[in-house]
């Protein structure tokens, strides 16, 4: 049987995180990896990444790694066409639930990065009050980046709509306003640990039923896919491993994100996803 028999007749959907997952500490995917993705996508497999990044950085990230499907990105609340370079299936926040988002983070002292959507597919990013060294640190990595513009200092937007809220700040501040908002506002949170500071929380807000769950599942149903096999690192990859037939935790994964996998591989310095894949693709014939 052939690769592309194989895929035609039995489809199996490829779905990894990036940050601390597919990438490297340098936040790029290394040669090895990518070359194994291209190949395994040339030949038909179905491997896409799902991610809480935005496209502004999924594109360069990616611009090596030839992928088949779209990106799944800000934790689900769109897909990403790297091809044509469009969102499609955004999700977004009304306006009443956006400044009710907005005064709760106000009363937990956390400001936070409103992310917009323009009519040119470019991503508006507001951020009010002054910001710490770790925001401005992140700002700046971003600042030059196609398909995200920032504004600084200014009111929040609600003219165009509104894809989702982040923030990065004290831990337990972070994850309190999370457990607030959950309570009592109509929307989805995930608050995790930022992988490159155990001292700092990182906080995503979006319309209700986003998530990276939902996301994977959808696409599964678009492409009529028999499995799917996930892969993470943190705590907002768990509920797509929980929809998932065969999960996979990286060597370096949190402990949490371990016990929820049925399978526990080599640190991602090691290529281990793309590894992994070209094994489980080998052994399915």
């Amino acid at each position: 049987m052939s690769n592309y028999d194989y895929f035609c007749g039995m489809k199996t959907l490829y779905v990894t995180d990036m940050d601390g997952t597919l990438l490297g500490p340098d936040s790029k995917v290394s040669p090895t990896s990518a070359k194994i993705i291209c190949d395994l996508t040339s030949q038909g497999a179905l491997i896409t990444v799902a991610t809480a990044r935005t496209p502004a950085t999924v594109q360069p990230i990616l611009a090596h790694t030839a992928m088949a499907l779209p990106a799944i990105v800000m934790t689900g609340a769109s897909l990403w066409d790297r091809e044509k370079c469009s969102y499609s299936n955004p999700s977004h926040i009304n306006n009443v639930t956006a400044r009710c988002i907005e005064e709760k983070s106000a009363t937990f002292g956390i400001a936070l990065f409103q992310y917009t959507l323009s009519q040119d597919n470019v991503l508006d990013v507001y951020h009010q009050g002054k910001m710490s060294p770790k925001e401005q640190n992140f700002v700046k990595e971003r600042s030059d980046l196609r398909y995200k513009r920032f504004h600084l200092d200014s009111l929040y937007n609600h003219h165009q709509p509104t894809l989702l809220y982040f923030a990065m700040g004290e831990l337990q501040r972070i994850f309190s306003l999370a457990e607030e908002l959950r309570a009592t506002v109509d929307c989805s949170v995930s608050a995790y640990v930022d992988i490159f500071g155990a001292d700092t929380g990182i906080l995503e807000i979006f319309a209700p039923q986003v998530s990276k769950a939902a996301a994977v599942k959808s696409l599964a149903n678009t492409i009529n896919a028999d499995r799917i096999v996930v892969f993470g690192d943190n705590l907002n990859d768990i509920p797509m491993m929980q929809v998932a037939d065969v999960s996979v935790a990286v060597g370096n994964a949190l402990d949490q994100v371990k016990a929820m996998a049925t399978h526990v591989i080599e640190a991602n310095i090691t290529d281990s996803v793309a590894r992994f894949i070209a094994h489980d693709v080998e052994n399915a014939h």
